[in-house]
């Protein structure tokens, strides 16, 4: 129930303003949604590039962190940086159980998503992204990333 009344009201404040670079796509339903986000500045590693974040709420929103993966299709890759796995899945502490704070909502993920591409100075994945991509099983928010490189 808490989950709806804040989704809904996120909704309403992401229909009327959005900061630059990002969009939204689809909010058919308070269980999944599909933002666009843009690298504003210019960043040559992300210059034109449009990515898609795909969000998943549970009905424990916002007190637990949405599941937050990029996703790719034909005009929305998966960006290089050596926070983001190639199947989209996201080594950021906001999203993790213990950075998470129900003070924290869709806009301020894609804003901390978008400030951390735009920081980015390496077109590169996470060491053993090939081998975590192969056997990892977990669900995002399971995984227990050890956050321990705060310069990228």
């Amino acid at each position: 129930m808490f989950a709806s009344k804040r989704l809904g009201k996120e909704l309403q404040k992401l229909h009327e303003k959005l900061p630059p670079g990002i969009t939204l796509i689809q909010a058919d339903d308070l269980k999944e949604w599909l933002m666009d986000i843009q690298v504003v500045d210019s960043n040559p590693i992300y210059q034109n590039e449009v990515y898609r974040l795909k969000f998943m709420f549970s009905p424990d929103y916002p007190i637990q962190a949405p599941e937050v993966v990029f996703v790719a299709d034909e005009t929305h890759p998966i960006p290089w940086h050596p926070h983001v796995y190639s199947n989209g899945i996201i080594c950021l502490d906001l999203l993790d159980r213990q950075g998470w704070s129900p003070v924290h909502n869709v806009e301020s993920v894609c804003v901390s998503l978008q400030s951390m591409l735009t920081s980015n100075t390496k077109k590169e994945r996470p060491p053993g992204d090939e081998n975590f991509v192969k056997h990892n099983k977990q669900r995002p928010r399971d995984i227990n990333f050890v956050f321990h490189d705060n310069q990228v």
